[in-house]
């Protein structure tokens, strides 16, 4: 197998809800709003329904976004994984990303498995947003050799 890099995403969350459950667990529900660079480029918009075991333990991002790319095609992607608790300021993102698009030119996407890393980067100025930035990565399939 082999990884071949797709696209970086930055996104924030300017909206957000969040309620405490039994057990000390916490749902969560996050708007997204961003930008794709690299190999796809384009709008990022979306929603994270994520929930976190403890106030302290790794959270499992649930997102669901359309990526409005600048050459007018629509791609529709889907985000699991593990959010972890560490290291402060810089959390620790790592998952799985599908994509589903009916345009030509990402049409080749419908049957991809994406993984991807990223970071939960503590806001720079007091009282603005965190920053999420993830690096998605193209999984390849190649034979095993004997």
């Amino acid at each position: 197998m082999r990884l071949e890099p797709l696209y970086r995403l930055r996104f924030t969350y300017p909206e957000s809800w969040g309620i405490e459950l039994e057990g000390g667990w916490e749902q969560f529900l996050f708007i997204a709003e961003g930008r794709c660079e690299g190999g796809i480029r384009g709008r990022f918009r979306g929603v994270n329904y994520p929930r976190r075991r403890t106030a302290e333990g790794p959270f499992c991002p649930d997102i669901r976004a359309v990526i409005e790319t600048e050459d007018g095609a629509t791609i529709m992607m889907e985000c699991r994984g593990y959010g972890r608790s560490y290291p402060t300021g810089r959390r620790q993102i790592v998952g799985s990303v599908m994509h589903l698009s009916d345009s030509d030119r990402y049409r080749r996407l419908n049957d991809v498995v994406c993984v991807c890393v990223g970071e939960v980067r503590a806001p720079v100025a007091p009282g603005g947003e965190a920053e999420i930035v993830m690096d998605v990565g193209e999984l390849l399939w190649e034979p095993i050799a004997d």
